[in-house]
């Protein structure tokens, strides 16, 4: 496949993963209030659950979305080995090591895996299967070399490698080079790719979103509405040009949700009526290399 490479630094994309673990902490999503809690030390983390921004609880909702759905297509899998992309400040790893025989590894960039090793002595239960093996390292997803090395901690076997919100960051290029080291290493060990990351252009005016002045910075800083989709037909096209067919899409029933009905509480008529005319701009899918 094409050889693609990057000298882009991804360093000023971790802000973004407190931004985002504040806001899960108004979810039921394990351990996110407790790393919430964390960070904010020597402050007192308390979530507001009278707020009715709508852009904020919309927000909350998307993160939820992604987290659930990615739970929803790895759920049905009997893979063993998890290797989960720029997992920010999310604890998927220590929650799914506590079932019998499982090899997870967590990788971001160093500053928010460093913080993770320090995070997880607070978290971790005492009834943590000592069957299951969690590891986490540091790792830029477009780096070839230290991608399979990391790969090569697993034992023989077929690997599910997950991710949210790690697209979001990259230009069509990037996605190539990531496309093709991810095809490569299905190819070799077997497995499944699930992203959550198939995300539509114009969100923020299809769903009448209004960020605040540092989100607009950041959000424009990494180009995020550029790096999105046209359709789903692109993105299907896209992916099937890299090598990758669709094989199961997530089916996300946001009513049963934690956040949902404070989104819905929040709502004006207008955005409502927004709403129900967008149709669906975000999905999650499970994909096999062919």
């Amino acid at each position: 496949m094409e050889q693609i490479t990057t000298s882009r630094d991804f360093s000023s994309i971790s802000p973004s993963a407190k931004w985002m673990i504040l806001l899960k902490g108004h979810t039921n999503i394990p351990y996110a209030r407790e790393v919430a809690e964390l960070l904010e030390y020597p402050n007192k983390y308390v979530p507001d659950f009278r707020k009715k921004d709508f852009t904020f609880w919309a927000s909350t909702l998307g993160l939820e979305r992604r987290y659930w759905s990615i739970n929803e297509l790895l759920n049905d899998l009997t893979i063993k080995n998890i290797l989960e992309l720029s997992s920010g400040y999310s604890f998927r790893s220590l929650e799914y090591t506590q079932q019998k025989g499982l090899n997870y590894i967590d990788t971001d960039l160093p500053d928010v895996i460093s913080a993770k090793k320090e995070f997880i002595n607070c978290l971790r239960k005492d009834e943590l299967n000592s069957n299951g093996r969690l590891d986490l390292l540091p790792l830029n997803a477009l780096d070839k070399d230290k991608f399979l090395e990391i790969i090569g901690h697993f034992p023989q076997g077929e690997v599910a490698i997950i991710n949210e919100g790690l697209l979001t960051y990259l230009d069509n290029q990037e996605k190539k080079k990531l496309c093709s080291i991810i095809h490569d290493i299905m190819m070799e060990r077997g497995g499944y790719w699930i992203t959550a990351d198939i995300g539509l252009k114009n969100k923020e005016s299809k769903l009448g979103l209004k960020y605040n002045d540092e989100i607009k910075q950041f959000n424009e800083q990494h180009n995020t509405e550029g790096n999105s989709f046209e359709s789903f037909k692109e993105a299907e096209i896209f992916f099937k040009e890299m090598g990758f067919v669709i094989d199961k899409l997530a089916k996300v029933k946001y009513s049963e949700m934690s956040s949902f009905k404070y989104m819905i509480r929040s709502l004006t008529l207008r955005q409502l009526f927004k709403m129900r005319n967008t149709g669906q701009i975000f999905a999650t899918w499970r994909l096999k290399a062919v």
